[in-house]
């Protein structure tokens, strides 16, 4: 299968879709080990594969066009305005919701921004959809709270056709730059999040949450991290830059206690309400503020710190903390292999034991990484 949009040079997101999928994985396992190539690696692990199309649980479409011919996508290479409600990329049932809410936004006649003229209100919808219930969470991201009635008005025809759409929202961002979302959120029906469900724990998702766009892949992986951590038998764990929890849930047992950390209160609220659910609550601490700023405030640490954290990597300063701490276990989970390099440079007092590539972005050049770290002995 290759994507028509990609054909038609109209969308080149998917920038390696032409290429054979084995052929994808294998480029990536190369680059992978290249990055890594000045490093001793006890185990190298079989890189994990995914489905290539309907993989992915979130949309992020610009809003185009005009109040009467919508158009959900983004801006092509060539600068045209690019319709992607269909793209393969995304769930059959997510493709149906994407295309019928250009009928609802015409309907309800809500303007789309014009970057140019910086005029109109919706500027993005968002759409996430769980894969183990088919609950699907909608935002409009809206440069003010002028069209919020025309929104509100559309909610009761919307649900009725998608009863599956359970959480809506706005969020208000009335900056004139890229920023994909404000600070306001407001809430427009009574359920404000959903849940995912992977390897038995429940996830909820909210919005400004942050959750791995590829679930199968991100079960695989909670699943991996939670036999390390149970192999090498840590008692005490941090999950830094925890997002919703799921890496850190996923290690509770008996006699274990979890800190996660992560800057994004809906976040740590989501991570909450997970451990009441699976009864672990008396075992977990979870904790909205910068994981960065452990390096200056941490005196206890613990057995095993698991990290995944943003593009940018964990830093200079939480390496050091790391490097000259007593920790004797690092489990990092990354999404950025350049800035895992780099990471690993700094984390000269650990031997590397595993490292393992999963390909949660398939058709493009990205690629997860887990990589498990022990403290060498002195």
């Amino acid at each position: 299968m290759i994507c028509e949009h990609f054909l038609a040079e109209r969308c080149r997101s998917c920038d390696q879709i032409a290429l054979p999928y084995g052929e994808q994985i294998a480029q990536k396992n190369k680059r992978l080990r290249e990055l890594l190539a000045d490093f001793s690696i006890e185990q190298w692990l079989p890189f994990v594969t995914s489905e290539q199309f309907g993989f992915r649980n979130k949309a992020k479409m610009v809003v185009m066009g005009s109040a009467h011919a919508p158009i959900l996508g983004l801006v092509g290479p060539h600068g045209d305005e690019v319709s992607l409600e269909d793209c393969p990329l995304y769930s059959p049932s997510m493709t149906q919701c994407l295309l019928a809410l250009t009928k609802y936004i015409q309907k309800a006649g809500i303007p789309p921004y014009n970057v140019r003229k910086k005029k109109g209100e919706l500027k993005y919808l968002l759409l996430t959809e769980s894969r183990s219930n088919g609950q699907i969470m909608l935002r409009f991201v809206l440069r003010s709270e002028q069209v919020l009635d025309r929104i509100i008005a559309i909610i009761p025809e919307l649900q009725n056709a998608f009863p599956n759409v359970v959480a809506i929202s706005a969020n208000i961002q009335p900056v004139h730059m890229a920023i994909l979302e404000g600070e306001q959120e407001i809430y427009l029906t009574e359920q404000t999040s959903i849940t995912q469900t992977l390897n038995g724990i429940p996830l909820s998702i909210r919005a400004k949450s942050f959750f791995q766009t590829n679930p199968d892949l991100a079960g695989i992986l909670y699943e991996q991290v939670a036999h390390w951590a149970a192999e090498l038998g840590a008692r005490s764990i941090w999950d830094l830059f925890c997002g919703v929890g799921g890496l850190g849930l996923h290690c509770l047992r008996d006699g274990v206690n979890l800190l996660g950390i992560e800057i994004e209160p809906n976040a740590i609220e989501s991570a909450q309400a997970s451990a009441r659910a699976i009864g672990r609550s008396e075992q977990v601490q979870f904790a909205a503020f910068d994981a960065s700023s452990l390096a200056k405030e941490s005196n206890e640490l613990p057995d095993l710190v698991i990290v995944n954290p943003p593009r940018r990597g964990i830093g200079a300063e939480l390496c050091q903390m790391f490097n000259t701490s007593s920790v004797k276990h690092l489990i990092y989970s990354s999404c950025n292999a350049l800035t895992l390099q780099a990471d690993l440079k700094r984390l000269d007092n650990y031997r590397i034991c595993r490292v393992q590539g999963f390909d949660f972005f398939p058709n493009t050049r990205h690629f997860e990484v887990l990589v498990m770290l022990e403290r060498l002995t002195a």
